[in-house]
C-alpha cells in the first residue's frame, strides 16, 4: 500500500512537471545574417520570439534571460512562405491520373496522402496554404485543417475551399458512358438559387473561401469555354462576401476572366489566355492573378516534352507572353503553383518559374509572403516578420533575393513559435 502511495505521489508530481513545462514560456533569439521582413531585406537584424508571437525585430535586439539563441550564420530569415494554390488531396498525374485518383482511390487513402503532403509542405518552408478544392474528397480538407490546428499532425495553416463549384456537365471525371452518373471532382450548381444554396452549404461545412470554375474544357473539341454567366457569378460573390468570404475562380479564357472581373472576384487562377486588355481590367479592379506556371510546365512534361532539350511547346510560349502582359499591366501576382499536379514539398518550383518568366526575385519573395497575406486577408497574423504577428518564420542558406533557389536550402522552420 505504501509503495502504491509513493508511486501515485510520483505520478502526480511528474504530471505537474509535464504540465508546467507545456505551459512554460518559450523564447528564441534568432540571429541570421539578414532578414527579409516580407517587403525588403535588412542586414544585421535579429528577431526575438516569445511563445507564438514575434516580440522584437531589428538591430541590437537582446535576448531575455531564458531565451534560446539560434545562430544562423550566412542565412536569411523570412516569413513562413504562403502557398496560394494547392491541392493537398491530389498527387502528381504522372503517378496516377486525375480520373483514377477521384474515382478509384479510397477516401482513407486520400486523407492519408494529404496528411503526408501537409507535412512535406510545412517542412519545405510553407507555413500557410490556400487549398483550392479536394477534387472528389468532399469536405475532408476541413478535417485535415482541424487536425493540424489541434496538433494531431504537423502541417501548414490551411485556408480551405472544400468541394469547389462547377456548372452541370462541365467537369469530370467523364471517362464512363454518358448515361452513368459518377462522382464528380466538384459540386454542380446552376442558376442563382442553386448557387446560393451551394455557396451557403460549403460555408456551413467549413469553407474559408469559395472557388468557382468560371470556364472549363467543355466546348467544341474540348476547348475551354465559359461556364457561368456574369449574373450567376455576381450572385455567388454577393452571397460569399456577405459572410466575409472571398470568391476565387479557375479561369483560363479571356471571356471567363472578363466575366469574373465584372462579378468582383478576389483572385483569378491560371489566366493562361489573358490579354493586355483583360489584365488592365484586373489592375483597375485590384483583382490578383495566381498564374500557376509550374503546373502547366509539369503537364507538358507528362505529355512528353523534354524540357531543356525540345523546343518549348506553344502552350508554354503563350504562358510566357500572358504572364509578361500581366506584369506589364501591374497586376497583383499571387504565388501559387497548383501543387498536387506536381509533387508537394516542391512548391518552390513555382517561384523559380516566376523568375524564369521575368519577375524580379525580390518581387517573387514578396508574392509568397506579404502579397499573398494581404490578398488572402490574413496579414493580421502572418506574411511579415513584424512585432505582434505570429512567429511563422523560416531560415534558408544564402540570400534568396539573389538566387531564388536558395529557398530549397531550408535551415529552420518555425510555425507559431514551434520549431519543426
Amino acid at each position: 500500500m505504501k509503495l502504491f502511495y509513493k508511486q501515485l505521489v510520483f505520478l502526480v508530481f511528474l504530471n505537474f512537471l509535464i504540465t508546467s513545462f507545456s505551459f512554460s514560456q518559450t523564447t528564441y533569439l534568432l540571429k541570421p545574417a539578414r532578414v527579409f521582413d516580407g517587403e525588403q531585406m535588412h542586414n544585421g537584424w535579429n528577431v526575438l520570439v516569445k511563445n507564438n508571437k514575434i516580440i522584437a525585430v531589428g538591430e541590437n535586439i537582446g535576448g531575455e534571460k531564458d531565451a534560446t539563441i539560434i545562430e544562423l550564420k550566412n542565412c536569411t530569415l523570412l516569413p513562413g512562405l504562403i502557398e496560394g494554390h494547392s491541392h493537398l488531396f491530389l498527387h502528381p498525374y504522372n503517378e496516377t491520373s486525375w480520373n483514377d485518383q477521384v474515382l478509384k482511390e479510397p477516401r482513407g487513402e486520400r486523407v492519408a496522402r494529404a496528411t503526408v503532403h501537409a507535412k512535406k509542405t510545412l517542412m519545405a518552408g510553407f507555413t500557410t496554404v490556400r487549398d483550392l478544392g479536394t477534387e472528389g474528397a468532399g469536405y475532408d480538407d476541413v478535417g485535415l485543417k482541424q487536425a493540424i490546428e489541434k496538433g494531431i499532425v504537423p502541417g501548414p495553416r490551411m485556408i480551405v475551399a472544400t468541394r469547389a463549384i462547377v456548372a452541370t456537365g462541365s467537369y469530370g471525371p467523364k471517362e464512363l458512358r454518358e448515361d452513368i452518373d459518377v462522382l464528380k471532382g466538384a459540386a454542380e450548381a446552376d442558376g442563382s438559387d442553386a448557387l446560393i444554396k451551394e455557396v451557403r452549404t460549403q460555408i456551413g461545412k467549413g469553407a474559408d473561401v469559395i472557388k468557382i470554375y468560371a470556364d472549363y474544357r467543355w466546348g467544341l473539341n474540348k476547348e475551354a469555354e465559359p461556364t457561368f454567366t456574369v449574373d450567376e457569378l455576381k450572385k455567388a460573390v454577393e452571397v460569399a462576401n456577405s459572410s466575409g468570404r472571398e470568391v476565387v475562380v479557375h479561369s483560363s479564357t479571356a471571356e471567363g476572366m472578363r466575366r469574373s472581373i465584372l462579378a468582383g472576384v478576389s483572385t483569378i487562377e491560371h489566366g493562361d489566355d489573358g490579354t493586355p486588355e483583360i489584365f488592365k481590367m484586373m489592375k483597375e479592379k485590384g483583382i490578383a492573378l495566381c498564374p500557376t506556371i509550374a503546373a502547366g510546365d509539369a503537364v507538358e512534361q507528362y505529355h512528353g516534352w523534354r524540357k531543356g532539350i525540345d523546343a518549348e511547346p506553344d502552350r508554354i510560349k503563350a504562358k510566357r507572353k500572358s504572364f509578361k502582359d500581366a506584369l506589364d499591366a501591374g497586376v497583383i501576382i499571387c504565388m501559387g503553383g497548383d501543387v498536387g499536379v506536381f509533387a508537394h514539398g516542391d512548391n518552390v518550383r513555382e517561384m523559380e518559374a516566376m523568375v524564369d518568366y521575368g519577375m524580379k526575385q525580390l518581387d517573387v519573395l514578396k508574392s509568397a509572403t506579404s502579397v499573398n497575406a494581404d490578398v488572402f486577408k490574413i496579414s493580421n497574423n502572418v506574411g511579415r516578420i513584424k512585432v505582434g504577428l505570429l512567429a511563422d518564420i523560416i531560415a534558408v542558406e544564402g540570400d534568396p533575393s539573389e538566387n531564388i533557389s536558395q529557398l530549397r536550402k531550408i535551415k529552420l522552420v518555425m510555425k507559431g513559435g514551434v520549431v519543426y
